[in-house]
Formats: C-alpha cells, structure tokens, sequence
C-alpha cells in the first residue's frame, strides 16, 4: 500500500488549505485515516481521523472547528480542510492508514502504512 499525501504549500495566517491523501494499492474501505502532523523539535501529534465505513470523524482540540475531514470514495482519497489557518500550524503533515478504535484514532502506534507527508507553512 502506499499513500501519497500531497496538498501543502505556504499561506498566510487566516488562510485555508486542502490536503489529499490518495491510497494506490489498496481501498480505504476497511480502515481510519488519520492525520498526524509534526513541527521541527516536536513530536508528531494527531490532528484528525475518519473511519471510510461510516464516515466517523474525530479531532483534536486545537483544529475542532477549523480542520474537516471528507472522504471521496469514486477517488479513494481522503480530504483535510484546514481553515482559519495559525502560524501554529505550520508542520509536515502526514496521512496514515490502520485500525483503530475511536478511543484510539489519536494514537500514532496503531497507523501501520504512512504517506511520506506534505509541508504546511503558515506565515503571520
């Protein structure tokens, strides 16, 4: 399987972006997608997460309400809206596939295929 996350560039603070995260291989069908991000010096940390059966989404504290994730199944791909983008945002963002409970979508141990990430700058 291998996911390709692509989408990031430089915007300004208040703007918005759309990653992808498109999936060859393999079908979404069976998994969550999540989305982990990571800024220089800091550990990676979940963003968001949906589960393609259902649609279930979870997020983080610091994106509810700013960042949604869709689906497109004609497509295979997953979507992570960002909106009201802050400086804070700025990291390689990452998409990943697995199995996971949705007490557990946050939990980056439980992801076992990851996309090689896209960078997301976010100028003040």
């Amino acid at each position: 399987v291998q996911l390709q996350a692509s989408g990031g560039g430089l915007v300004q603070a208040g703007g918005s972006l759309r990653l992808s995260c498109a999936a060859s291989g393999r079908s979404f069908r069976d998994y969550v997608v999540a989305w982990f991000r990571q800024a220089p010096g800091k550990e990676r940390e979940f963003a968001g997460a949906i589960k393609w059966s259902g649609g279930t989404t979870r997020y983080a504290e610091s994106v509810k309400g700013r960042f949604t994730i869709s689906r497109d199944s004609a497509k295979n791909t997953v979507y992570l809206q960002m909106n009201s983008l802050k400086p804070e945002d700025t990291a390689v963002y990452y998409c990943a596939i697995g199995r996971p409970i949705l007490s557990a979508y946050d939990q980056s141990n439980l992801y076992y295929y990851w996309g090689q990430g896209t960078q997301v700058t976010v100028s003040s």
